[in-house]
């Protein structure tokens, strides 16, 4: 699925650390009662969904049986989330929002598009039951139809269902309800002036007395599967206007649709504005990761001990000379760095999330090996499973003195992160060396080593690319040693950047990008990056001589496909 199943931690992390809320503001779900989804679904659906291939009819790919039942489960506690939400607005009359839910394509008799029931419906179908009659408006402002949510309202005028979306997914007609589909490459200005236009007569015709808002982010320019130009200021200035136009009404917020890493950046932006009245932006990616895993490597590294807890909290107090003897055989020789046990190294890893993120992702019992035999360094794994069938994560490093004269790094000699459940189709395309789609995990493995560099006072990470790819998706965080390749990796971002990623680096791969002024046919040379840590070292990639190199290489060079 390319739903980000972090975004939820990652926006309620953010109002946490800047104190926009406190924990007592946040409540915990119950999964929707079977009750409540015969509300909406017919008993044949809801019994379809034991068999495998009315899951994968929803998923667009086969699950694994067990994976399946998790993900009916999870989304039956999704629709608990909103109509916990509900009640929470209306008992408040207030705000609530909800930090899943959305799911906006099921209809009474079938599930699509990753959604196995249709949290909004079931929702007001249990106010009905509970005793509230009053408008109810919906308004759906995700990149897709709200077709569903029409559907089990077509013969209901009570509930309007109002959807601005690319294409419509169902044109039968409904009681209450205004359906734009506004077609391909929207930007700020159509987007708004169909907004403002469509949307004030609405409420002022329904005069709703609760509304649903799925304030869908795939609609960004950004998002992964979306092809909408809308910009942060753009999804900001729609948020806002749905407020202000349904101020002193109960409103639930959904999160809706989005696809990507930045997608919990535009609803965290929104719930900042709504509780403080002004635009706060969220941090940047790595200063996000890093502001949570520098805290719990200090406390690991502290002096004659390597503190740890389980996954409940609970110290474990365990000493160096603890992790020794339930290590045996991890003798100094025997430590990645020179420095951990691999029982160490699984202690950090734990501490600093990296194994919750993982069964986050369906893999249970993530389980950890470390390989001294390699001349080149120790070889980290981890497999999904104690059966170690899915290989997930395969680092080889070690320390070098070498590949940097003068400093002491970190040298990545091979890294790979996969995921072997997923499935290649629709937006996602095996780039090369790819044998299966990646885990979204790179933002925290690099957050990892700066932190095992910040801990053990080295320089940085050194690492050589195989592919065009990977050098432009480490870029964030990484330069290429040589300001002239730094150039280099530019002009080529800039000739390819109309492509998909797998395309540019396919057209590399195939030959068929050539220099303009000499004709030569360029390929994908690898060339070492390097993530600077320490301050020399940033002074090395980051200086302004460097960037000034970096620019005139980048202006010498064209490149044509």
């Amino acid at each position: 699925m390319p739903l980000d199943p972090e975004r939820p931690t990652e926006i309620l992390a953010f109002l946490l650390d800047r104190g926009l809320i406190a924990r007592t503001d946040v409540a915990q779900p119950d999964a929707a009662s079977l009750d409540d989804l015969l509300r909406v679904h017919t008993p044949a659906y809801l019994e379809s969904l034991q068999r495998p291939e009315t899951i994968a009819a929803i998923f667009g790919e086969p699950l694994a049986e067990d994976e399946g039942q998790e993900v009916v489960e999870r989304e039956r506690l999704v629709v608990g989330g909103t109509i916990r939400a509900a009640q929470l607005a209306l008992g408040r009359r207030r705000i609530a929002a909800h930090l899943a839910g959305g799911l906006h394509h099921a209809t009474p008799d079938r599930g699509t598009g990753f959604c196995v029931f249709n949290d909004v419906a079931v929702a007001i179908r249990a106010l009905r039951a509970g005793g509230f009659a009053d408008p109810i408006l919906v308004i759906d402002l995700d990149l897709h139809d709200g077709n569903g949510t029409r559907a089990a309202f077509a013969d209901d005028s009570t509930v309007w269902t109002f959807s601005i979306h690319h294409a419509s997914w169902d044109d039968r007609p409904a009681a209450a309800s205004t359906a734009v589909a506004l077609g391909p490459g929207v930007g700020d200005d159509a987007y708004l002036a169909a907004l403002r236009r469509e949307l004030p007569p609405v409420v002022a015709a329904h005069r709703p007395a609760l509304v649903f808002y799925v304030a869908g982010t795939d609609v960004a320019a950004d998002d992964r599967l979306g092809d909408w130009k809308l910009t942060a200021d753009g999804v900001l200035a729609r948020d806002t206007f749905v407020a202000g136009t349904v101020r002193g009404t109960p409103l639930v917020i959904l999160l809706g649709g989005g696809y990507g890493a930045n997608a919990w950046r535009y609803s965290a932006r929104c719930f900042a504005w709504l509780l403080t009245g002004r635009r706060i932006d969220p941090p940047d990616d790595m200063t996000l990761v890093l502001g949570r895993f520098r805290p719990i490597a200090r406390e690991f590294a502290a002096p004659g001990r390597a503190a740890a807890t389980d996954r409940t909290g609970n110290e474990w107090g365990l000493t160096q000379e603890d992790l020794d003897i339930l290590a045996p055989g991890a003798a100094r020789a025997s430590r990645v760095l020179g420095h951990f046990s691999p029982l160490g190294l699984e202690l950090l890893l734990d501490r600093l999330g990296l194994f919750a993120k993982l069964r986050d992702r369906g893999f249970a019992h993530p389980v950890l090996g470390v390989d001294f035999t390699s001349a080149l360094g120790p070889t980290v794994r981890i497999w999904g499973d104690a059966d170690r069938r899915d290989l997930l994560v395969e680092l080889r490093l070690n320390r070098s003195r070498t590949a940097l004269p003068g400093m002491e790094v970190i040298a990545i000699e091979w890294l790979l992160l996969q995921n072997p459940r997923r499935r290649f189709g629709g937006p996602i395309r095996p780039l090369p060396g790819q044998h299966h789609p990646g885990l979204g995990l790179l933002r925290e493995v690099i957050g990892f080593l700066v932190v095992l560099c910040e801990t053990l006072q080295l320089d940085g990470v050194v690492y050589v690319p195989a592919h065009y790819y990977l050098a432009v998706l480490g870029q964030r965080y990484m330069r290429c040693l040589s300001p002239a390749d730094e150039g280099r990796l530019e002009a080529l971002q800039a000739a390819l950047a109309p492509r998909s990623l797998a395309d540019a680096s396919r057209a590399l791969a195939e030959g068929r990008v050539i220099e303009a002024a000499t004709g030569a046919v360029q390929s994908w040379e690898p060339v070492p990056v390097v993530l600077p840590v320490s301050t020399r070292l940033r002074a090395v990639v980051g200086g302004p001589a460097y960037g000034e190199a970096v620019r005139k290489e980048r202006e010498r060079l064209s490149f044509a496909v």
